[in-house]
């Protein structure tokens, strides 16, 4: 098996797989896959494989395998993180090269999957972008995904093929455990109406922890209006809960009337930081303790800041691309 990055594993006739990161592109491949590929050939004690990824003057994308990987399982690791149309234009094309280079199988494993957020159609003639993204995916030559924390659970029906969905929520609940909160004075808080099925589960995991929900309106693309809270939160340690921040206004209109209704402390919680501007500025505006995120999407250097805590899901990664290697339970992580 071998990984590419895009990272690529491949797994063939001989035991063992390996990862591999576009040789030829080391900036862009830090950008997308790189960073957590490293990690996840790391737990799984394999080196990268090798992928050439060139640009031409007008931009256009070369790819070439570095390798063969006739008759091999492949697994290509990219976050389609920003700038989102390079990385998944990046990935399509790797897709097609490891077809072309008679692999076996391809699994495209995308740590983030980019315009999840366009699920379903909630006006007259819109795209519902996520299952184009899924069909041309598909249609490049991907025989399986296997993603983390999708926006929505039915973004996996848009695909054609098996999807492993798999939560980064245990590494977020173990970190939040090693903090030792009392549970009476701990509260999980949805920063809006549509994730309070993920704030239970969260809440749930923490010794059933009271749940509280912002009740928020949105009158544009990331621009949101908090309206108020419904719960207790006075005098507590609020933890907001939500699968990802990008522009950070929803988490932290929610994070300041949170303190206005008396809460102690706010730690905001996400396992895809997108961190699109100004996010970094409100995020650091001194309105939250502390702000966890994991690293499916590469946080450069120029968004850190005192309060940011970036969490590793890599063992969690590897673990799920070595079970489906061989055909073992994925399920069974969660359990």
């Amino acid at each position: 098996m071998s990984l590419a990055g895009c990272s690529c594993m491949k797994a063939g006739p001989a035991p063992g797989f390996g990862v591999c990161t576009p040789a030829s592109r080391r900036g862009a491949a830090a950008r997308f896959g790189e960073p957590l590929s490293q990690e996840v050939v790391c737990y799984l004690g394999l080196e990268l494989g090798a992928i050439s990824i060139k640009r031409f003057a007008d931009g256009e994308i070369y790819c070439q395998v570095g390798e063969s990987i006739r008759g091999c399982d492949v697994f290509l690791i990219q976050p389609t993180a920003p700038p989102v149309n390079d990385a998944l234009v990046e990935l399509l094309i790797t897709i097609d090269a490891c077809r072309r280079a008679s692999a076996r199988s391809i699994t495209a494993v995308l740590p983030y999957f980019g315009y999840a957020r366009a699920d379903r159609k909630t006006a007259g003639r819109e795209s519902i972008a996520a299952k184009l993204t899924a069909n041309i995916i598909t249609e490049a030559g991907a025989d399986r995904v296997l993603t983390m924390d999708l926006h929505s659970g039915q973004c996996v029906g848009y695909f054609d093929i098996p999807v492993d969905h798999v939560y980064g929520d245990s590494v977020i609940l173990d970190y939040l455990a090693s903090k030792r909160i009392s549970t009476g004075d701990l509260v999980v808080v949805s920063p809006d109406v549509g994730g309070v099925a993920r704030a239970r589960a969260f809440a749930k995991k923490l010794n059933d922890a009271p749940l509280a929900i912002v009740d928020k309106r949105r009158s544009a693309h990331n621009v949101s209006q908090v309206m108020n809270v419904i719960g207790d939160v006075r005098g507590k340690v609020a933890v907001l809960v939500d699968d990802m921040i990008d522009t950070a206004g929803t988490i932290t209109n929610a994070a300041r009337v949170l303190h206005a209704e008396g809460a102690r402390e706010v730690y905001a919680c996400a396992t895809h930081a997108v961190f699109s501007p100004p996010a970094v500025e409100r995020l650091s505006s001194g309105v939250f303790t502390e702000v966890i995120v994991t690293n499916t999407i590469p946080v450069p250097p120029a968004h850190n800041f005192p309060e940011l805590t970036v969490l590793s899901v890599a063992n969690l990664m590897g673990e799920a691309i070595w079970r489906v290697y061989n055909s073992a339970s994925v399920q069974s992580i969660r359990e």
